[in-house]
């Protein structure tokens, strides 16, 4: 990805929440820190555990990382309490 275009949609992001689509198809935006629950085991997480996330932030990539315990994981690990 071109630093430029990176740099714009970090301009826009936010490391204190994150913006998302509820069951409702209404957008809502979760402050930090919200709880999320394990998907499968990933790191020091156990399936079903109920961890708090304190920042998020976005790879390079554009994927979305959840600080969890001072450490990042890939969202997709978790379901959004």
């Amino acid at each position: 990805m071109d630093d430029k275009v990176l740099a714009v949609i970090l301009k826009h992001s936010s490391p204190n929440s994150l913006l998302i689509i509820d069951h409702d198809k209404k957008l809502q935006e979760k402050t930090c820190p919200f709880d999320v629950c394990v998907l499968k085991d990933v790191g020091n997480f156990n399936k079903n555990d109920i961890v708090l996330v304190t920042s998020v932030r976005v790879t390079r990539e554009l994927i979305t990382v959840f600080i969890i315990s001072g450490k990042p994981y890939y969202y997709y690990h978790f379901d959004i309490i």
